[in-house]
């Protein structure tokens, strides 16, 4: 397995994040009060979020400096390497150069320290003593537990009910952590009482499980709420990925033509992407990025753009995103994570001006991409990072119909090793190809009742 290394020293971490609202076209549009629909203030969040986060959330520049405790820590992990695939592009035998940029390096196993570490950061400046949060596979709930134990911050983490049982190392990684780790929806908040009492065999949801996180922030003055993705300032923080490729491309003498990341809410692409996008805006480069999605949960393929709430019960702001709708479960069977039913303001944004693209894979591709991948390169993928691999592959088999050299490089934006019930699944035949129909679609997205997106915006 011939690999290319290629490596940063600890004084290349970056110093700054970039914040793309500085550079974006069109800004996103302002998130909304859902009692009257008028642009919300950075009041709005203070309940939950302490100012500095918040300040960053709404802030138009475009660098934000990184705190040298956050960057000191960043040095136990960062900069983490990337990898030239020569061993993917011979099994694949095409004239694309494979890169991937591999965050598997991390305590937690994946990219989601990087705003984890962060926030808690933020957090114990402002006194807060705990931060409750929701977790779908398990990998941000894994980050925040490592981030909160840092700063001696207790954690509080619901986990969807469907991974929870999927995925017990996940749990027992925020358990080492000392973080207590609830299976959601649960008895312990009114929001979890109020899906269980309608649907008492629920596998829960990101959406549903964000709602008993925030519920909890803010019936608690000593609490705050941490989100793992969606938001601009988490969606900013991981931008130390994309700048650090910029380098260890330029060190590879060579620009990636595309430039792929797995999506979820988006902190996966948007922190690899954005400062490829940078280089597009302010460069004039024509560098595509491509966010992938499950089949089962296809918001930025399938989905509307339309304010929707970020939670199931309705406790956040309206936001402006391609949704599924915030009433939207994915479907049992799925097990590659990236369940979130909408997608961040940002990439929202971004998709809907077509800077960017989207498609979408399912879970038998994802998977098959994953073994590959890992008996080319040694690396078993976290299921997540399964759906990257899938698109890479298929950039590298255009390549080879085109007979054109290509540059990929995409995110490996965690390990599978305490997902290996997922490989377990799919080795013996217990994972299916799954598309939601247009019924389904339709079915979702008919239950959006929150405002539509003004003609003269959208």
């Amino acid at each position: 397995m011939k690999q290319t290394k290629i490596t940063l020293e600890e004084n290349e971490i970056p110093e700054r994040w970039y914040n793309i609202v500085a550079d974006m076209p069109n800004k996103p549009l302002p998130p909304l009060n859902p009692a009257t629909q008028e642009p919300i203030g950075p009041e709005a969040l203070a309940p939950i979020f302490p100012m500095a986060l918040i300040e960053q959330e709404v802030s138009q520049d475009r660098w934000i400096p990184i705190p040298e405790e956050v960057r000191q820590i960043y040095t136990s992990w960062r900069p983490s390497p990337l990898y030239r695939a020569h061993g993917l592009e011979k099994a694949l035998d095409t004239p694309a150069h494979i890169y991937y940029k591999y965050e598997g390096v991390s305590p937690a196993g994946s990219h989601k320290p990087n705003t984890a570490v962060a926030q808690a950061f933020y957090n114990k400046q402002a006194g807060v003593k705990r931060i409750t949060t929701e977790t779908g596979a398990g990998q941000w709930g894994s980050a925040l537990s490592y981030a909160c134990q840092h700063f001696g911050l207790g954690c509080e983490v619901y986990m969807v009910r469907i991974s929870y049982d999927q995925k017990p190392y996940r749990k027992l990684m925020m358990n080492t952590w000392g973080a207590e780790v609830i299976p959601s929806p649960s008895p312990q908040t009114e929001a979890g009482r109020k899906i269980l009492a309608e649907h008492p065999d629920s596998p829960g949801s990101l959406g549903i499980a964000i709602s008993e996180a925030m519920e909890r922030a803010a019936t608690d003055p000593d609490t705050n709420y941490s989100l793992g993705s969606v938001l601009n300032h988490v969606l900013t923080h991981q931008t130390v990925m994309g700048q650090e490729a910029i380098k260890q491309m330029e060190k590879a003498g060579e620009l990636p033509d595309v430039v792929i990341a797995p999506f979820g809410g988006g902190s996966n692409f948007a922190g690899l992407s954005f400062p490829f996008l940078r280089m597009n805006f302010a460069e004039g480069q024509n560098i595509r990025c491509l966010a992938t999605e499950p089949t089962s949960c296809p918001k930025l393929t399938r989905g509307v753009f339309r304010y929707d709430f970020g939670d199931s019960i309705g406790m956040t702001p309206l936001i402006p995103m391609y949704t599924l709708g915030h009433n939207f479960v994915p479907a049992k069977i799925h097990a590659g994570g990236l369940r979130y039913h909408g997608a961040g303001a940002l990439v929202s944004q971004l998709l809907h001006d077509k800077l960017i693209d989207a498609e979408a894979v399912d879970q038998i591709e994802s998977f098959e991409a994953g073994v590959l991948f890992a008996r080319a390169e040694g690396i078993i993928p976290a299921p997540e990072a399964n759906h990257g691999v899938a698109s890479a592959i298929r950039e590298a088999k255009e390549a080879k119909e085109e007979g054109k050299k290509r540059v990929i490089l995409f995110n490996l934006c965690g390990h599978g090793h305490f997902d290996m019930s997922a490989y377990e699944a799919y080795f013996s035949g217990e994972l299916h190809r799954h598309e939601l129909s247009q019924q389904d679609i339709d079915s979702a997205i008919s239950e959006i009742d929150t405002p539509e997106i003004p003609d003269t915006a959208a």
